[in-house]
C-alpha cells in the first residue's frame, strides 16, 4: 500500500511539472532602440520600446528596470497591453516606451529587463516564472562643441503673444509678452534659460518663467513660458533687441539658430495728449499783461541790484503761477492722480524744450509706479522737484 501511495504522488507531482513546464517560444519580452542606426549624441533623446509576448495565461506581473546607470530617463505614459491574434488565436501583448537620455559619451549598457509573471498551471494553481530581455550596448557620441547653451531636440515650436496691440499702448499702459517654447524630445531641464529681454528704451520687468511636460510616444513635450511687462521709457516707442539661441535638430541631424525677431512698442499716437502752449500775449487778459510786465520789471530790476541778469524765459518763470500747465500738474500731484501726473510733467517737457534733468526726474517716476515696490511715489514731491528743474533750466551763470 505504502509503495502504490509513494508512486501515485511521484507520479502527480511529475504531472504537475509537465503542466508547469514552459515553452519559451510561449513567453517573450524584447527591447528595441529607436533609429537604431544612428549614433546619438551626449544627451539626445533615445527611445526605448519593452515589448511583450504572452501566450500562457498571466494572473500577476511587475516589470523590473536595470539601474540605467549613464542615463536620465523618463517613462512615457503607463503600460499598455493588448491582444492580438496569431493563427487565430488571441495572444497577450505588453508595452512599455522610455526615453532615455544618455549622460556620458561611449559605450553606454542597457541591463535587462526582468518580467516577473504569476502563471497557472493545468490544475488552476499558480506558480511564478522570470522572463529576461537580452542587455544592449548603445555607442554614444560626445556633445559637439556649441557657442552658448546645448540643445538637441526633435522638433521645436516657438510662439510670441502679446497681451495687447504692442504698438497700440494707451497713455501709461504696458503690454504682457508671452513667448512659449514648445520641445518635442527634450526634458524641461533640457530647453535654454530665459533670455534677458533687452532694449535701449523700454521698460522691462521680467517674470519668472514657467516650464511644464506632457509625456507622449514620441517622447517628453517640454514647454518654458518667458514672460516680460514692457512699456516704452521717456519716449512715445522702443525697440525690443532679438532673441536667439542655438539648437540641433535630431530628426535632419542639422544645427538651427532660433531667432525670435525685434519687436516694437509704442503708444497710440490718438491717445497721446496733444501738447498745451502757453497762451499767446495777443490773447491774454489787458490785466494780466499789465501784472506779467510789472513781475518781469521787478525781476530786471533786482537782477541789477545783485548783479545778474535774466533772459526772457527766466522772466517768464517768475510767472510760473499763471501757466495752466504747472497749475494742472500741482492739482493732480495734490489728487495723487498718477496717470494725470505723468501726463502734465510730459506736456510740460513738450511745451518748455527739452531737460535732461527733468527727464530723468520723469523716468524715476515711471519706474516708482511700474516697480515692485510696495509704495506708489509721493507725487507732491515729485511735482516740486520737477518744476524746480524746469525753472532752473533757464537761468544763466552769473554776469
Amino acid at each position: 500500500m505504502r509503495a502504490l501511495i509513494l508512486c501515485l504522488t511521484l507520479i502527480a507531482g511529475m504531472a504537475q511539472a509537465q503542466t508547469r513546464a514552459v515553452n519559451p517560444a510561449d513567453l517573450q519580452l524584447t527591447v528595441t532602440i529607436e533609429n537604431a542606426e544612428i549614433t546619438p549624441y551626449q544627451g539626445e533623446m533615445v527611445l526605448l520600446t519593452i515589448h511583450g509576448v504572452y501566450r500562457r495565461h498571466i494572473t500577476l506581473e511587475n516589470l523590473t528596470q536595470p539601474d540605467l546607470d549613464g542615463f536620465n530617463w523618463m517613462q512615457l505614459g503607463q503600460d499598455h497591453w493588448y491582444e492580438t491574434q496569431v493563427r487565430g488565436k488571441k495572444v497577450k501583448n505588453f508595452r512599455r516606451r522610455m526615453a532615455l537620455f544618455p549622460e556620458a559619451a561611449g559605450k553606454l549598457t542597457i541591463g535587462p529587463f526582468v518580467h516577473h509573471l504569476t502563471l497557472t498551471d493545468e490544475g488552476d494553481d499558480w506558480f511564478d516564472h522570470d522572463i529576461r530581455s537580452e542587455p544592449l550596448t548603445l555607442e554614444v557620441n560626445p556633445a559637439p562643441p556649441v557657442e552658448g547653451w546645448w540643445f538637441p531636440v526633435r522638433r521645436l515650436e516657438i510662439s510670441d503673444q502679446w497681451s495687447n496691440a504692442p504698438d497700440q499702448l494707451k497713455q501709461g499702459e504696458g503690454v504682457l509678452r508671452v513667448i512659449r517654447v514648445t520641445a518635442v524630445g527634450a526634458s524641461p531641464d533640457m530647453i535654454p534659460p530665459m533670455p534677458d529681454l533687452i532694449s535701449p528704451s523700454a521698460m522691462i520687468f521680467a517674470h519668472p518663467e514657467q516650464r511644464f511636460v506632457e509625456l507622449s510616444p514620441d517622447g517628453p513635450v517640454s514647454m518654458a513660458f518667458w514672460r516680460w511687462t514692457i512699456r516704452p521709457g521717456h519716449t512715445r516707442s522702443a525697440i525690443l533687441e532679438p532673441l536667439t539661441f542655438d539648437y540641433f535638430d535630431t530628426t535632419t541631424r542639422q544645427a538651427h539658430k532660433a531667432i525670435i525677431t525685434a519687436q516694437r512698442v509704442a503708444m497710440d499716437e490718438a491717445d497721446l495728449p496733444e501738447p498745451v502752449p502757453p497762451p499767446p500775449p495777443a490773447r491774454q487778459h489787458p490785466a494780466l499783461m499789465a501784472g506779467t510786465g510789472a513781475l518781469t520789471l521787478v525781476a530786471g530790476l533786482a537782477a541789477l541790484v545783485v548783479g545778474r541778469r535774466f533772459s526772457g524765459r527766466a522772466s517768464l518763470s517768475a510767472v510760473a503761477l499763471f501757466n495752466p500747465l504747472h497749475r494742472g500738474l500741482k492739482r493732480a500731484a495734490r489728487r495723487r492722480d498718477l496717470a494725470m501726473t505723468r501726463r502734465m510733467a510730459a506736456a510740460i517737457l513738450r511745451a518748455d524744450g527739452p531737460n535732461p534733468e527733468a527727464s530723468q526726474l520723469l523716468g524715476r517716476f515711471d519706474s516708482a509706479v511700474f516697480g515692485t515696490g510696495p509704495h506708489p511715489p509721493d507725487t507732491t514731491r515729485f511735482a516740486r522737484e520737477f518744476l524746480t528743474t524746469m525753472k532752473g533750466r533757464s537761468r544763466t551763470s552769473p554776469g
